[in-house]
């Protein structure tokens, strides 16, 4: 539910929102997205989840939050802390990550599922034991469910509270369009609908705790030079918005407190930065290329989602 009126970003703000949208989607210049004319992706052009992956702003705040979630769990903690460069490279990380979900999503299906088994060949030599004596392999089903879960959970939150609420059939359509590739990065049975997600959710909770891992990983994210130039300051936003779309009952377990809470006014600025940024329309990025690969008009997706809002 809206809970404050809309806010026009001032122009040097909407300037800034429009250069940080173009560097963030253009990471998927490695890829042509374009080639080959008429291979489909895993998801279709007219899916929630087209929609979801073409904003740069929900996408942060919702990548953040699923790492917090992912963090919380002590066997993925280990083995994404200790078996990455997070910690010593993380925008180097984070370009790789933003890449393999673009793949995912816009990618030709014969391009996507090649990464995938790259991904799942490299995760093979990840294993070890946490300082608290628990197993855990990188590829181990109830891990690859929780990392894909928790994902699907940030990246869908942090577009319907920030860019546009969803309708629950539209909530339970994102879910399910991501089954096919969650399977195909080892996930037995990915959440398919709310149902299922808040089934993985309960599942879980037992397990998460706090640590200083997680407290490292926020303090990264507020500082390192992930955003360009000018765009760093609302780094910290960022962060606040990610947690303010955790679970209440996560927050409590991983010691979120108020501290961490994100402001009114904070609120109503991201989310016009959001909404601005769902508007704009960069011929380069793989959302776009994608829409050309399949033959439509590369402002399809401005197109229906105007339709869609108006």
């Amino acid at each position: 539910m809206r809970r404050h009126g809309p806010l026009k970003l001032p122009l040097g703000l909407q300037g800034l929102v429009e250069r940080t949208t173009k560097s963030y989607l253009e990471a998927g210049g490695k890829v042509d997205f374009a080639y080959p004319p008429g291979e489909p992706a895993l998801a279709g052009p007219d899916s929630v989840c087209w929609q979801v992956f073409r904003n740069p702003v929900s996408l942060f705040v919702g990548g953040i939050a699923a790492v917090i979630l992912e963090l919380a769990e002590p066997r993925v903690r280990e083995g994404v802390w200790a078996h990455s460069s997070f910690r010593g490279a993380p925008i180097e990380r984070l370009q790789r990550t933003g890449l393999a979900a673009m793949v995912t999503v816009y990618g030709p299906r014969s391009v996507a599922e090649t990464m995938i088994g790259r991904i799942v060949r490299l995760h093979e030599g990840v294993s070890g034991t946490t300082p608290g004596g628990l197993p855990y392999s990188a590829n181990d089903p109830e891990l690859l469910t929780w990392v894909h879960a928790t994902a699907a959970f940030g990246f869908l939150q942090g577009f319907t509270n920030f860019v546009h609420p969803l309708s629950a059939t539209e909530q339970d359509a994102f879910y399910a369009e991501g089954v096919e590739a969650g399977r195909l990065y080892g996930v037995p049975e990915p959440p398919a609908c709310r149902a299922d997600m808040a089934r993985i959710l309960d599942s879980m909770a037992p397990e998460l705790v706090a640590s200083p891992i997680l407290l490292e990983f926020l303090g990264i994210m507020q500082q390192a030079p992930v955003l360009p130039p000018g765009a760093r300051l609302l780094q910290p936003m960022l962060v606040r918005a990610a947690i303010s779309i955790l679970p209440a009952w996560a927050r409590r377990q991983l010691q979120l407190g108020k501290g961490w809470d994100l402001g009114p006014a904070e609120e109503r600025l991201l989310r016009a930065a959001s909404r601005l940024a769902q508007r704009l329309r960069l011929d380069t990025s793989p959302a776009a290329q994608a829409c050309v690969r399949l033959g439509l008009p590369i402002d399809h997706l401005q197109s229906a989602w105007a339709k869609r809002t108006r």
